[in-house]
């Protein structure tokens, strides 16, 4: 099987629930374009999202409502694997003990109070946005802005995935894809993900991934400093907060 049919299987693999057949082979350059692919893997889960945001501005649904909603309809898109490992990380950053227990911790798969908190702020702070941005700005430019997000923040993927950045343990998807990304790679995956914000958005959509960039290598610091590495779940967390810094970026500020 060639390495783009592979890299692109694991990466619609990994971020939706659309049904596809396993990669045949998964090394560092599968697992590298993967990561690169991303923002163009979850284009299946930003449009539908998008549109759920424009039809419920077109159907007087209250924007709240609307956020929640499309927050809820991009966590059954990805099948919740984000919001698990946003949870499984704010539970192990935060436990008390070595970097043996936190991973242990983490691997069990229990939310713990700070991951339940964690995965309510996080998910109300995108919800809330969202309805910000509908209010502020009209349907059209929240379900852009929507759509973006997804897109933006499944691309910063690539950050805590770039060459250097190491693995906290031996197995799982954090060891087959930590350090895989060459620097080059990430820049260039940010380079297109800025201009195809501004192209689209203008001065909005390149603060959003600004922020989303900054929350997203906060992130990748504050894991390899308490955990050795990056995990699936410390994945997970980068980009469920990459995304509520999109959308928050939309309306902190703004007129």
């Amino acid at each position: 099987m060639s390495l783009p049919v592979d890299a692109t299987r694991l990466a619609v693999g990994t971020l939706t629930v659309l049904p596809v057949e396993p990669p045949s082979t998964v090394d560092r350059r599968v697992a590298a374009l993967a990561m690169t692919l991303a923002p163009l893997a979850v284009l299946p889960l930003a449009v539908p999202v998008a549109l759920l945001v424009w039809a419920g501005d077109r159907l007087d649904t209250p924007a709240l409502l609307t956020g929640l909603l499309a927050v809820g309809l991009l966590a059954l898109g990805s099948g919740g694997l984000h919001l698990d490992g946003l949870a499984d990380t704010a539970d192990g950053l935060t436990v008390p003990g070595d970097t043996t227990r936190r991973l242990a911790v983490m691997r069990t798969g229990d939310v713990g109070p700070v991951g339940a908190a964690t995965l309510l702020l996080v998910m109300s702070v995108q919800a809330v946005a969202l309805a910000g941005t509908l209010e502020r700005y009209g349907a059209a430019a929240a379900a852009l802005t929507a759509g973006l997000g997804v897109v933006v923040s499944r691309g910063c993927l690539v950050i805590a995935c770039s060459r250097g950045v190491p693995a906290a343990r031996g197995d799982g998807l954090g060891s087959a894809v930590a350090g895989s990304v060459p620097l080059p790679v990430v820049l260039l995956v940010l380079g297109a993900l800025t201009t195809t914000a501004l192209l689209l958005d203008g001065g909005r959509g390149v603060a959003g991934v600004t922020v989303a960039a900054v929350v997203a290598g906060g992130v990748l610091l504050r894991a390899v400093r308490r955990l050795g590495g990056v995990t699936g779940d410390v994945l997970g967390a980068v980009v469920e907060l990459a995304l509520a810094g999109y959308l928050v970026a939309q309306v902190v500020g703004s007129p």
